[in-house]
């Protein structure tokens, strides 16, 4: 299964999800947003793995040396979007989105912390997806921030694959995950801009 259809498929639908038109192949494409990379998340290296861009969003996806985009452990994610929209009404409405997948997604969760002081707002969920036949449990965490024009998210994306994967990711989760939303929380972000 393709990356970025099981990305669809786990995330809920709503304006900062990637269109279908992005179903871009999954080799290293040229940088759409001023972010080339590699970029430094915890001490892991993420280089630039996919670019895709629509007219109102572009997102590129960073991996560390030796991960695939099929069957990555740890991705860097930053999407610029021109919404319209505010950052606190982009991850309310990703919150709305998660809020829909409870009925069919038993691990679904999420927490939205709002710094009215900066304008931005941290979302970070769990998600999970079996229509493959076995089982992903995902977490990400997005930093949602004002950009000249719209709105940019900075994420950090792990996953746990298959029976045994998804229990160990579930029970080691709670002793990293802060450790990560503060890091996200606190990293110097690098700059962006909307592509033209």
């Amino acid at each position: 299964m393709r990356h970025s259809s099981l990305r669809r498929s786990l995330l809920p639908v709503v304006s900062f999800v990637i269109a279908a038109a992005l179903a871009l192949p999954a080799a290293a494409q040229d940088d759409l947003i001023g972010a080339p990379g590699p970029l430094t998340f915890e001490g892991t290296e993420f280089a630039l793995a996919w670019t895709g861009a629509t007219e109102a969003e572009a997102v590129q996806e960073y991996l560390p040396e030796g991960q695939a985009l099929e069957s990555y452990d740890a991705m860097f994610i930053i999407r610029t979007a021109t919404t319209g929209n505010t950052p606190l009404v982009v991850a309310q409405n990703m919150a709305a989105g998660l809020e829909e997948r409870r009925g069919t997604d038993p691990v679904v969760n999420y927490d939205l912390i709002e710094n009215k002081a900066t304008g931005e707002v941290l979302l970070d969920f769990l998600i999970s997806d079996s229509s493959s036949g076995s089982i992903v449990v995902e977490w990400n965490a997005y930093r949602y921030a004002p950009l000249d024009g719209g709105v940019v998210g900075y994420a950090i994306s792990r996953r746990g694959y298959g029976d045994d994967g998804a229990k160990t990711f579930l029970t080691e989760l709670k002793d990293w995950r802060q450790n990560s939303i503060t890091a996200l929380a606190t990293m110097e972000l690098p700059e962006v801009a909307i592509p033209e």
